[in-house]
């Protein structure tokens, strides 16, 4: 109804409580509001310059796409981590430098948009949070990331990820998780080989052009054995082969964390800080519909690494390796 005639029954009602006699109240008639008097929840909002940011009224509660563009953002505003019915974040082109663990507070979030900001992490936290379960896209082209955590695998809902325009040295050692995954980008970073995981994604579209890939050569390995094994090793192996539970409550927090990166030898087997090390070529196509070629020669084809549980594991792949190649 009319914004005034609501005011005006409402004091009718604080008269009514405070006892006034009903023939004194002010009461009238309530007319219905016309359909083009009332203003739908807004559930979309774009702003792309510093001028047109809000600096002293609230985002609508009922957002669920905010664009927040070009707007000199150092830092996420607190008053956004409140739109808990948010899907979509664009906050690109932004000088944010970090993400506050918050973020994780969106339950509903699918779309998470940092590209070109000032970011040189992807906190542990996050990928531990509500996010786990709702993001869907991420983009962090175009900041300053070295290494993303060894949690954010956990992220399995992703289904495109944008690393473009970052400083990568590696990208995360359990990538394989993320078994949603369709699109994969992380052109011009500084990825010396992909992780042995890399093997297991499922892709309709990959981009690594522009990374300065090793050449690899599995006749020089890198060895790491330890002979006889150690007890801390041989506990660790069963651990993971016989799927033995385990958890903080049991083991100290660091032995959780290195059971969880543990290598997977040719043989399946499990080691954990005694094997050998390779790179080998892996022709993308196996993991990826279509691929952006790796340079400019036209190659399709990146090192990978190759982990190996023991001596004779290794020469028996050396064995098949030399056959193949004459």
């Amino acid at each position: 109804a009319n914004a005034s005639n609501l005011k005006n029954f409402l004091s009718a009602v604080r008269l009514a409580h405070q006892g006034t006699d009903t023939g004194a109240l002010p009461l009238s008639a309530l007319v219905p509001a016309k359909t083009s008097e009332v203003e739908k929840p807004k559930t979309k909002m774009i702003i792309t310059s510093r001028r047109d940011y809000p600096l002293t009224k609230n985002f609508p509660y009922s957002l669920e796409h905010l664009q927040a563009s070009y707007c000199k953002l150092a830092r996420i505003d607190t008053r956004v981590l409140c739109l808990k019915k948010l899907r979509k974040l664009d906050l690109s082109h932004n000088h944010i430098k970090q993400l506050p663990a918050t973020i994780g507070d969106l339950i509903c979030l699918q779309e998470l948009n940092l590209h070109d900001n000032h970011l040189e992490s992807f906190s542990g936290a996050l990928c531990n949070s509500t996010l786990q379960k709702s993001l869907q896209f991420l983009d962090l082209s175009q900041n300053k990331i070295k290494a993303l955590p060894i949690q954010f695998c956990q992220l399995r809902e992703l289904v495109n990820l944008k690393l473009d325009d970052n400083e990568l040295i590696r990208l995360p050692f359990k990538i394989g998780q993320l078994d949603h995954l369709r699109f994969l980008s992380a052109a011009r970073n500084k990825l010396p080989f992909l992780p042995s995981d890399f093997r297991k994604l499922c892709l309709e579209n990959l981009d690594l052009f522009g990374n300065p890939f090793e050449q690899p050569n599995p006749l020089v390995p890198n060895i790491q054995l330890k002979i006889p094994l150690t007890l801390l090793e041989c506990a660790a192996r069963a651990t993971v082969n016989y799927r033995i539970p385990y958890g903080c409550h049991l083991l100290p927090s660091h032995l959780c964390e290195d059971l969880e990166v543990a290598k997977t030898c040719q043989c399946r087997s499990a080691c954990l800080s005694s094997f050998i090390q390779i790179t080998v070529t892996m022709n993308l196509h196996h993991v990826a519909h279509t691929v952006v070629l790796v340079d400019n020669m036209g190659g399709t084809e990146a090192p990978i690494i190759c982990y190996f549980c023991s001596l004779d594991c290794y020469s028996q792949f050396l064995d098949r390796y030399l056959q193949s190649n004459g």
